[in-house]
């Protein structure tokens, strides 16, 4: 008798929550030092506002979560803590970019990325408020 391979979850693919936690190390700080991105005053208002390490510390919680993980996320909903920041398509353009450039630099295999992906573009509609 066989039996079917474990499928493992996104969570368990990408390495767990230190995994996670170096990726989202790299993504933050690519994000909060972004000059494209800082030319919305309100973006760089938040910005130079929130603590990097807590911000840090939520983004990794939510991305265990969203991929499978045991954390379960405790910050605001992404409408919520973006809605007033008046995010634009060419802003999104750029943070995708940056995501971009951190799973490239972690050598994020393509199944994985175009999950992770998946997970982001679901939240476009709660961060992009402008054009």
């Amino acid at each position: 008798m066989s039996t079917a391979p474990e499928v493992k979850s996104l969570y368990e693919r990408l390495g767990g929550v230190y995994a996670v936690a170096a990726v989202v190390d790299d993504f933050i700080d690519r994000i909060m030092d972004d000059p494209k991105l800082n030319a919305n005053p309100k973006v760089d208002e938040a910005h130079h506002r929130v603590s990097r390490a807590g911000f840090k510390y939520l983004v990794t919680e939510m991305v265990c979560w969203a991929t499978g993980g045991p954390q379960k996320y405790t910050g605001k909903t992404m409408r919520d803590s973006h809605a007033h920041l008046d995010i634009t398509e060419g802003e999104w353009q750029v943070f995708l970019a940056d995501l971009t450039a951190t799973f490239d630099t972690f050598g994020v295999p393509a199944a994985e990325r175009a999950e992770l992906f998946a997970i982001v573009e679901s939240t476009k509609g709660d961060i992009v408020t402008k054009g």
